[in-house]
């Protein structure tokens, strides 16, 4: 080595952390890579934050003004006029007491308050979520033959969902949450939107019988299969709340600032259907109404949960797969609205927030509630700066529940079929579908698994299709890593991809290449015969005279870890090269990859001289040592053995 490139900096090879500064790091960057701690420190009243930073309402409520509620009651009463349709709606379509789903609107968003940290989200249930919920417990048991014992199953699961989704939160474990991934989400909420459109047939025609499945074929089938029992009254009144409902639809498309118009219109699709039912009598008409609901707030249903072990793997299974849908969908909807008004959410207090509503809500007679996208837009556009939206709705449905249930009780399952039909259009996104289509195959696979596995077999199915792709996918990443040839940018130090930057040329006789993931016991194989190759081209291109490899520079920047397994296959790639005369140098190694080699002495193995800052300066030295060469390679070329 020249005494220039003595002065110029070298690789770091600080002796190793111990055990347990390594797993101290490794646990922070796994469950902590947000350093939620860092606002306790130099905090001179650290109790105080610590109590605001887990009970977010401490926080924003001593500074909250009558000049917010103003805004908040507004988006609060027009959430509850969503909410009452909605929870009716969805909870006839979870095969559920419609009374428990105005309670799910009291209790729940009540706790997101205190717990929650969007400002934006409005609680609520969901359809994905009561169809998934009623399609796993009816495997079990029927809501038909035994309701007081499905409805006992169903609070079983909502607390199983927030004990879940609870611990996840403590635990710091959101990374469970990533293996939705959005191509998923879009492919299985685009399904269950086309299964739930579908059944709302059931309620369009007045059919009394019907399939307990969720596939396309059985729906159809149903369909078509008791259409003696069709009703054109109740038809025709459906169509009629439809075509309303998407006319309000297109509307706020046209003109977003009558958003409004759109969201009240499921509240008067319910009263004026209700109003109808009375005044025609419409039951004896074959318009089929929701029936009686009993004045009163949410009653204690402590009592109603069953743990018996004949039911438990059916209440868990549904707990856990509908627990991470609702999560997914209502942090993912958070973290959009903060993105837009430029705030910060955290995932893991969502999930615990989340997981407590739910918790309490299985106590207090109300089902799986999450933060819906339609709801949250609506009180997103209808102008909510807190949380404070969603009290003002549980107040509203407080009052509801007190003095007006018994009111909802001639609505016609036909304007609640009409209602969840139109929600579940928007939910239907082609467009996103096309967009993945254009950018990435293997994405829009990946949602194409989740829709077609929905639409065609069912929802847990499909879902665990899907995952079970993009897992593969990850997979292949990890065991089919992406290497590079690197060559110099013209008229610079700087050495960039041949393949994406065509002016950058290769070094004689240095052959440069850029490792890019993690070198794992799963890829090490993969890894060895890929150098090899790329040697092997370099020898190609030996015969044509222009140059050969003397020198192998691996630029391992974006290694980020190293196993034992990949230390082994470097050592005997560097054997192997040895035996073909060419020299193995490393470039810029991390320190957790330096720490495995020092401490594997693979470091002392191949010298410390063979370990670079930088690309630019193992260029230089190997330029030097090419130059001090008393072999002429080009005319005794060399080729590599295979391994």
């Amino acid at each position: 080595m020249s005494k220039s490139q003595e002065s110029v900096p070298r690789v770091n090879f600080t002796p190793p952390r111990g055990f347990a500064a390594t797993f101290k790091s490794h646990a922070k960057e796994t469950l902590f890579p947000d350093d939620p701690f860092k606002q306790f420190k130099n905090e001179e009243r650290p109790i105080k934050k610590a109590v605001q930073y887990f009970v977010p309402i401490f926080e924003w409520l001593p500074n909250y003004s009558l000049r917010l509620f103003r805004f908040d009651l507004l988006a609060g009463i027009t959430i509850t006029s969503l909410a009452i349709p909605q929870g009716i709606s969805y909870a006839k379509l979870g095969d559920i007491p419609p009374i428990v789903g105005l309670y799910s609107s009291f209790v729940p968003p009540l706790i997101y308050a205190i717990f929650g940290s969007s400002k934006h989200i409005a609680i609520g249930t969901v359809a994905a979520a009561s169809l998934l919920l009623a399609a796993t417990i009816r495997e079990k048991v029927s809501p038909d033959a035994d309701p007081k014992l499905y409805l006992n199953l169903v609070f079983t699961a909502t607390l199983i969902t927030g004990i879940f989704q609870t611990v996840l939160g403590f635990l710091r474990l959101g990374i469970v949450v990533d293996f939705l991934s959005h191509s998923t989400i879009v492919g299985f909420m685009s399904g269950t939107a086309v299964i739930i459109s579908l059944q709302q047939l059931k309620g369009i025609f007045g059919l009394t019988h019907f399939t307990t499945k969720t596939d396309l074929i059985s729906v159809l089938h149903a369909v078509f299969e008791h259409r003696h029992e069709w009703r054109w009254e109740s038809a025709v009144v459906g169509l009629i709340f439809l075509a309303f409902l998407l006319f309000t639809r297109y509307l706020k498309k046209r003109k977003p600032k009558l958003f409004w118009v759109s969201a009240i219109a499921p509240m008067v699709t319910v009263v004026v259907g209700g109003l109808f039912a009375y005044l025609a009598h419409a039951e004896k008409h074959g318009i089929q109404i929701v029936g009686h609901l009993k004045r009163g707030i949410n009653p204690l249903s402590i009592k109603d949960l069953n743990f018996e072990s004949e039911y438990l793997p059916v209440t868990l299974k549904a707990g856990i797969i509908t627990g991470i849908l609702a999560m997914a969908e209502g942090i993912a909807i958070g973290k959009s609205f903060a993105i837009l008004e430029n705030y910060q959410t955290d995932g893991n207090k969502e999930m615990i927030a989340f997981g407590m509503m739910n918790i309490v809500g299985s106590l207090t007679s109300c089902y799986l509630t999450t933060g819906p996208f339609s709801k949250s837009a609506v009180n997103y556009n209808a102008g909510c700066r807190t949380a404070m939206s969603n009290i003002v709705m549980a107040i509203a449905m407080m009052m509801t529940l007190l003095l007006l249930a018994p009111l909802f009780s001639y609505t016609p399952l036909v304007a609640l079929s009409a209602i969840i039909m139109t929600a579940m259009f928007g939910l239907i996104e082609y467009e996103e579908a096309y967009h993945l289509f254009k950018v990435d195959k293997f994405d829009f696979c990946i949602c194409m698994a989740a829709f077609f596995g929905v639409t065609f077999i069912s929802m847990d199915i499909g879902l665990m299709m899907s995952i079970g792709l993009a897992i593969l996918r990850a997979l292949l990443y990890v065991a089919r890593p992406a290497t590079c040839k690197l060559g110099n940018m013209p008229d610079s130090n700087l050495y960039r991809d041949i393949q994406q930057y065509p002016a950058a040329t290769g070094i004689p006789g240095i052959l440069i290449l850029k490792l890019g993931s993690p070198i794992y016991f799963a890829n090490c194989s993969y890894l060895k015969e890929r150098i090899m190759r790329w040697i092997r081209d370099e020898a190609d291109i030996t015969n044509a005279k222009v140059n050969e490899v003397e020198h192998l520079l691996l630029d391992i920047g974006g290694v980020s870890t190293i196993d034992m397994t990949g230390i082994e296959t470097l050592q005997e790639l560097r054997r192997s090269l040895e035996v073909n005369g060419i020299k193995m140098g490393i470039v810029n190694p991390r320190r957790e990859v330096m720490e495995k080699m020092i401490l594997s002495e693979f470091v002392d193995k191949v010298g410390r001289e063979s370990f670079y800052l930088s690309v630019d300066e193992a260029v230089e030295a190997c330029r030097f040592g090419l130059q001090e060469s008393k072999v002429s390679k080009n005319d005794f070329p060399i080729y590599p053995t295979e391994i």
